[in-house]
């Protein structure tokens, strides 16, 4: 393994912003792991640290095939991770919508130019992320529509699903958009958690990554074969919103099964603490992301429902 410094980006009042990473192998770029883009993204971070330390054991055993080399980058904004602060520390920028960025813009957009600079041109690459809206996922690999991308190769991680997202103009500032635009076969990896460590999510997601890795000969690993994903659109998804504001309770988490009519959520009144209304499913289904924050607006949407197919 070999540390080096990615990026560093001199500090004028406080110490210098330094991304690092983790050099496993050597010759071919083969897969880029990119983790914490985001200052809540204590799981993804975690998760980093995790694969980091498993494939440093399993360098040292000569695991890595010959001229494959793997770079992790844990974080990629420890300014923000430093105070809990999701976005930018300066300015609330998401550096995660500003690739592939700009040597000579505004801080994001060095921060993502010089970070995309290094990580392009790897055959693979894999980001742990989490989603705009505050909740839980089912674990599930995901993927840009951009033409280029492959369910096939995203089965080989072994999660329960692979879900294909429609770009929308603000996806195409991201990560994944731009390393596929690029000719990278780019994955996105959701887990349970984003601001809490969640271990057994974690753990799923590190013998993920490995699973891939060996299924397309860059590493020497044995390791469970895990699921045989179910492919499914973001669009087919059906979501479930609020009608009234207040006090969020949630009965059902992401993997339970719901019938149609089932009640699956209820929001209080904040002051008076009654039930102000019922949150109904729509469907039979799978809970695929259920919401987490303690609050709801009113017409929010708390969870998304994979739908049964009825024969």
């Amino acid at each position: 393994m070999k540390k080096e410094n990615i990026y560093t980006l001199k500090g004028i009042y406080r110490e210098d912003f330094v991304i690092d990473g983790y050099r496993f192998g050597s010759g071919e770029r083969s897969a880029c792991i990119v983790g914490a883009l985001r200052g809540n993204e204590m799981q993804q971070l975690y998760i980093c640290s995790q694969l980091i330390r498993t494939l440093k054991d399993l360098e040292a055993h000569g695991a890595i095939t010959h001229n494959h080399e793997i770079l992790v980058i844990p974080c990629a904004n420890s300014f923000s991770l430093n105070i809990g602060k999701r976005f930018w520390a300066v300015d609330n920028v998401d550096i995660n919508r500003t690739f592939p960025g700009d040597m000579r813009g505004d801080t994001t957009k060095q921060v993502a130019a010089n970070l995309f600079e290094r990580v392009k041109g790897y055959s693979y690459g894999i980001q742990f992320a989490s989603f705009y809206m505050q909740g839980d996922f089912i674990p599930h690999v995901r993927m840009m529509e951009t033409g280029y991308q492959s369910a096939s190769l995203a089965n080989l991680f072994g999660l329960p699903y692979v879900v294909i997202r429609k770009p929308k103009p603000m996806d195409t500032a991201t990560l994944n958009y731009n390393w596929q635009m690029n000719g990278t076969n780019a994955f996105s990896i959701y887990t349970n958690s984003t601001d809490q460590i969640d271990v057994q999510s974690a753990r799923q997601a590190v013998s993920s990554v490995l699973r891939f890795l060996t299924r397309m000969g860059i590493l020497k690993y044995n390791n469970h074969s895990g699921y045989i994903a179910s492919v499914i659109n973001e669009y087919d998804l059906l979501p479930v919103k609020t009608y009234d504001a207040g006090f969020y309770r949630r009965l059902k988490s992401p993997g339970d099964y719901v019938t149609h009519g089932e009640c699956i959520g209820e929001v209080l009144d904040p002051y008076e603490g009654d039930v102000k209304s019922q949150i109904i499913s729509q469907t039979d289904g799978i809970i695929f992301f259920a919401h987490t924050a303690p609050m709801v607006m009113g017409n929010e949407v708390v969870y998304k429902i994979i739908r049964r197919m009825h024969e």
